[in-house]
């Protein structure tokens, strides 16, 4: 086989050349030519072939590419055989080729002996480098579409040419031997017009052969083009090679007329040219016209760089070909996230769309000096980027922007602006006319840019674990990677997502390359709790650094706010537990968190909801310690603890009305605890808060707040027992109940032995449960808590069931209502009524458990709002009873009235329990149909919060067969709502 990428693309086997097909596939194979021997990673490949348009499956049309090229030059090889050329690896695919069957690594090597025999003399290099020279036949990766070929890598191979010729014209040059590269330096000259160091090796390529007046020639046809297309006049090689001439003939001819040079004749035979700006006409109509150059600004592309495929895509949507007027993207995100990488990678790829040249410039918003940019310094540097002598550019800055603006209006020029503070610093170095994209990095979000300039807004967060691992293995190499996928593991969960603290931690272990991934990873969790593993000499390359330079840029109120913050125990925060662990009020928090908000230091990744990374909260509570007294920071603590605490018990006491709670003393001033209109709040806030939550528990138990701890899990045992949420309810308990033995709260201690009963029978962890509703029922019996008594009757009732007891289950429970009754408590009445039905239900007395909903229903009736958590309950109950007894019509229209409670309260698990009786009855009546439909509803709901429930609903809908699923089952209420889709039920 040979491989020919140094011209046109072309293969041959066995002497024969292979027909490569369609242009997509020569590309393909020019890519793997261009990179050989390493391999290319499908993102790469992806991109090469469709830029910034991919079709729907980019990776499987790669394979088929891939497919149709190894069936011509390896047919008949078995995928694993020995002899393959294309090898997948990496990720990607490798071109398995050597020197002797790819021209560019023949090139290569060629040049390498040529260095080696330079080193003896230029004479013996010269050779060789023309042997290596002749190996191009033609411009690189010829045949492949021409937009195909300004890829970055069939550049950079031309730039590798262009750089061994005028190595071998100067070696050449210096041996006598000049005439022997005339040929490559005219046709390396007619490619590069404007290379004036090439076209000076030329001119005297020419003089030293004897051909002068061809030399002088050819520096006139350099000159006119830098003069007419650059307004420029050739530079000090060009010069030089033309006094060399001059020189020659005046000592070889005195009398021969000296030709004129030099900047001097330049400017007298250009013509001037007038610039006129429409809103500064007068500060530059008598300047001579700027001369446009193609600046190439950019830093360089991050080998290392991964993933962010999204993100790529979503800039690459404004420089798509048909995008009109001045485009503007802003790319934000904290510190270190990775704003720069991602901007430059993408204007690498982008920069062939836009020939007119890019340029760059880093703001330093943010930078450790806290001296931003000033726009006017940073709008002269592009003019003189752009062409424009540094004489000619207009004091005034309105004037510079106006020629700025002059000089863009019709190009294509690609702007990065890097590391912006605000708006303001930006808005002067926007182009005014179509054409341009302005790409903007920056910690704040820039909102006026985004409201007034039509910016497109682009937020970075955290990469994702697999971005995480595939940065680590592009850095530090797939083998030892994979060699210790446990180390990586932990090294990504530490590292939170940070592509800057990656970095840190891979430079670390690149630097060590003997070192265990395992003990880097011991490092940063010896280190958990401070930034000191994610430190470097470079401040830019400092996770705490680079952290400090966001913070000092806050107001203080908002910088405040964020070391207070760190107190909390996420993983998020709201607006009013923000408010008490600052204690302030709600306004004043509000515009502080927007502020951090904008500033990328917190995330508002749900309405009304902020989350702060791991790394910077570490870096706020070095802070915090710092910065505020003991004094402060125990308030603060103080102040969220009686907010969660004080909002938990008035959720509580809406959710569950007929259910107890101890009374609380005053909250601190300034908790700012949440009051609810309805069960359905209540719900909203447990659900949003629900992870907190136990956080916040463990957070006052570590602290000995012990009425907190057992205060807290008491006022959420409902929520947590009706959500599925048992395991965590059974920790929360035995947490709360540790406290109040230790607190010596014997009412509590009652209360949390029976949720703790509770929760471990739904765990079935029976004996636990035994022994806890025995110690609530000993001592709400020993305290003559009679109240307390009624609901550990009622909850040894319901234990009792779940052990098949259903005879004691009727006496517990009976012992429960006559309590309630003497009492005089209506709605715990309705409970004891239920509970007793639901015996008789397990009991096969459907007739009878029937009655007990029916009244407990009417029971309910009469009673004040917040009651459709039990109503809901007794009509899911009812529905079953009747479904047993035959009435499944009347089992359907209970289950409906179950259905539009819970779905009023927001009750996603007990909605699947409603689902769930529902479905039973639809197929009794023989609409499986209808069954599928809601039971595939129910597996939807249950999979969030009680997979094994869900995977018990799988089974009767897998013996559903080939059933069609109903296309729509109508459930109307009494009112004539339609309930299709409304939330289902359960019972206790």
């Amino acid at each position: 086989m040979r491989f020919e990428v140094l011209g046109p693309v072309r293969v041959w086997r066995d002497g024969k050349e292979v027909a490569l097909g369609a242009a997509q596939q020569r590309l393909l194979l020019a890519q793997l030519m261009a990179h050989a021997p390493g391999p290319v990673v499908m993102e790469e490949l992806q991109h090469a072939l469709w830029g910034e348009s991919p079709p729907s499956s980019p990776a499987n049309a790669v394979y088929r590419h891939i497919g149709v090229l190894r069936r011509l030059l390896e047919p008949g090889l078995p995928v694993r055989a020995p002899g393959r050329w294309l090898i997948r690896d990496a990720g990607g695919y490798r071109l398995h080729a050597t020197p002797e069957t790819l021209d560019l690594l023949r090139f290569r090597e060629v040049v390498g002996r040529a260095r080696q025999r330079g080193i003896r003399g230029a004479e013996a290099a010269v050779p060789l480098l023309l042997e290596a020279l002749n190996l191009r036949t033609g411009p690189v990766a010829g045949g492949v579409p021409v937009e195909a070929r300004s890829h970055p890598v069939f550049n950079a191979l031309e730039r590798e040419y262009l750089a061994v010729v005028k190595e071998a014209a100067d070696a050449a040059l210096a041996t006598g031997r000049a005439g022997q590269l005339l040929a490559v330096l005219h046709r390396a000259a007619a490619e590069h017009l404007l290379d004036e160091p090439l076209q000076a090796l030329l001119v005297r390529a020419l003089a030293a052969t004897g051909q002068r007046a061809a030399a002088l020639e050819a520096w006139q046809r350099v000159r006119a083009r830098l003069t007419t297309e650059l307004g420029v006049e050739p530079g000090p090689e060009l010069r030089a090679a033309q006094q060399e001439i001059l020189r020659e003939d005046a000592r070889t001819n005195p009398s021969a007329p000296s030709l004129p040079s030099g900047p001097d004749h330049g400017a007298r035979s250009a013509p001037a040219r007038l610039t006129v700006v429409p809103d500064t006409a007068a500060a530059v109509t008598s300047r001579p016209a700027a001369p446009f150059v193609h600046p190439a600004q950019l830093p360089a592309d991050l080998a290392a760089f991964a993933g962010r495929r999204s993100e790529l895509a979503h800039v690459a949507q404004l420089s798509a070909k048909d995008a009109t007027g001045t485009r503007i993207a802003v790319i934000s995100g904290m510190g270190g996230i990775g704003k720069t990488t991602l901007a430059v990678r993408w204007a690498h790829r982008a920069a062939h769309r836009f020939p007119d040249g890019q340029l760059y410039v880093n703001l330093r918003g943010f930078d450790p000096g806290g001296i931003p940019a000033d726009p006017a310094q940073v709008l002269r540097g592009f003019l003189e980027a752009l062409g424009v002598p540094a004489q000619r550019i207009p004091a005034g800055a309105d004037a510079q922007a106006g020629l700025y603006r002059s000089l863009l209006a019709r190009r294509r020029v690609l702007i990065l602006l890097d590391n912006a503070l605000d708006t303001e610093q930006v808005r002067p170095l926007l182009p005014g006319s179509p054409g341009c994209l302005v790409v903007v990095t920056s910690r704040d979000r820039l909102l006026g840019l985004v409201t007034a300039e039509a910016a497109r807004p682009l937020a970075l967060d955290r990469l994702p674990a697999a971005e995480a691992r595939e940065s680590l293995t592009r850095r530090l190499g797939a083998d030892r990677v994979l060699a210790d996928p446990e180390a990586v593991e932990e090294i990504v969960t530490r590292c939170g997502g940070l592509p800057l603290a990656l970095a840190v931690v891979a430079t670390r272990a690149a630097a060590h390359p003997h070192f265990p991934l395992a003990a880097i990873a011991d490092e940063l969790r010896t280190a958990h709790g401070s930034l000191d593993a994610f430190t470097d000499a470079d401040p830019a390359g400092d996770v705490r650094a680079v952290l400090s330079w966001s913070y000092r840029a806050l107001s203080p109120g908002a910088a405040r706010l964020l070391r207070l913050l760190s107190l909390h125990p996420g993983p998020d925060v709201s607006l009013p537990a923000a408010a008490a662990v600052a204690g302030e009020d709600l306004v004043a928090v509000r515009r502080l968190l927007a502020e951090l908000t904008r500033a990328h230091l917190l995330t508002e990744h749900v309405p009304g909801r902020y989350a702060c990374h791991d790394l910077l909260l570490t870096y706020a509570a070095e802070r915090v310690t710092a910065e505020e007294g003991a004094g402060e920071r125990e308030a603060a603590v103080r102040r969220l603890l009686d907010h969660y605490l004080h909002t938990a018990h008035a959720a509580g006491r809406v959710y569950s009305p007929f259910w107890r709670l101890h009374p609380l003393p005053a909250a601190a001033p300034g908790a700012h605890p949440a009051s609810f209109a309805d069960d359905a709040a209540a719900l909203r806030w447990y659900t949003a808060e629900a992870r907190v939550l136990g956080a916040v528990a463990e957070r006052a138990d570590a602290r000995g707040d012990h009425a907190h701890v057992w205060g807290l899990a008491w006022a959420l045992e409902r929520f947590m027992d009706r959500q599925g949420h048992w395991h965590d309810g059974a920790a929360l308990q035995r947490l709360g109940l540790n406290a109040a033995v230790r607190d010596g709260h014997r009412t509590a201690q009652a209360h949390l032995h029976r949720g703790l009963a509770r929760a471990s029978a739904r765990l079935e962890r029976y004996d636990d449960a035994r022994t806890h509703i025995r110690h609530s029922l000993d001592l709400f019996a020993e305290l003559g808590d009679r109240l307390g008594l009624a609901h550990a009757h009622r909850s040894h009732g319901w234990l009792l069931d779940r052990l098949g007891d259903h005879e004691a289950a009727l006496d517990a429970a009976g012992r429960a209502l006559a309590l309630y009754r003497a009492l005089g408590d209506r709605a715990a009445q309705t409970s004891a009524l239920h509970a007793l039905g639901w015996s008789h239900v397990l009991r096969g007395e459907h007739h009878t458990a029937a009655a007990y909903f029916e009244e407990a229903l009417g029971g309910l009736a009469g009673l004040p709002t917040g009651t459709r958590y039990a109503e809901a309950g007794a009509w899911d109950s009812l529905g079953v009873a009747r479904h047993h007894l035959g009435e499944h019509r009347r089992a359907i229209a209970a289950y409906q009235c179950a259905l539009r409670l819970y779905r009023e309260v927001g009750d996603l698990f007990s909605e699947a329990g409603a689902l769930r009786h529902l479905g039973d009855t639809y197929l009794a009546i023989g609409d499986p149909g209808a069954a599928r439909t809601v039971w595939e509803r129910a597996v939807r709901l249950l999979i969030r919060t009680d997979p094994t429930a869900a995977e018990e609903i799988r089974t009767p809908l897998l013996a559903l067969g080939d059933a069609v699923p109903a296309p729509r089952i109508t459930v109307v209420s009494a009112a004539g709502e339609d309930l299709t889709r409304t939330a289902g039920a359960g019972h206790e």
